[in-house]
């Protein structure tokens, strides 16, 4: 049996920041229905924090533990997720915004038009 002196035995660690990744990805899905804005801003920082995590994970894969790896990749997932629905109730929330001011503008122009030809 080898003697290997304690210095060059690593110990893996969680990956920095991977429940973080997980908890903004989930937190980005729950929160798309905040017209959007917030699940949004919660999946863009996941993703950042994603990929800073990955590129340490890219550079020693030997020191991070496999259940954090794991969690960052779905935390990305999950981010994905949020962000893509997220996306699109905002554009539903501009659409209904946008169609409901157009319905006002035209029923007001109508009756401007009622009122003039009565005169």
């Amino acid at each position: 049996m080898e003697n290997q002196p304690i210095d060059s035995i690593e110990t893996q660690r969680p990956l920095p920041n991977s429940t973080g990744v997980l908890v903004l990805g989930i937190l980005s899905i729950v929160l798309c229905c905040c017209y959007g804005i917030v699940g949004i801003i919660m999946g863009v920082i996941s993703l950042i924090l994603a990929n800073q995590a990955n590129k340490l994970y890219a550079a020693t894969p030997e020191l991070y533990t496999e259940g954090s790896i794991k969690n960052m990749n779905a935390g990305k997932i999950c981010a994905i997720v949020g962000l893509c629905l997220s996306t699109l109730y905002l554009i539903y929330v501009i659409f209904m915004i946008t169609s409901s001011v157009n319905g006002e503008l035209e029923g007001v122009i109508e009756e401007i038009i009622r009122e003039l030809d009565k005169h």
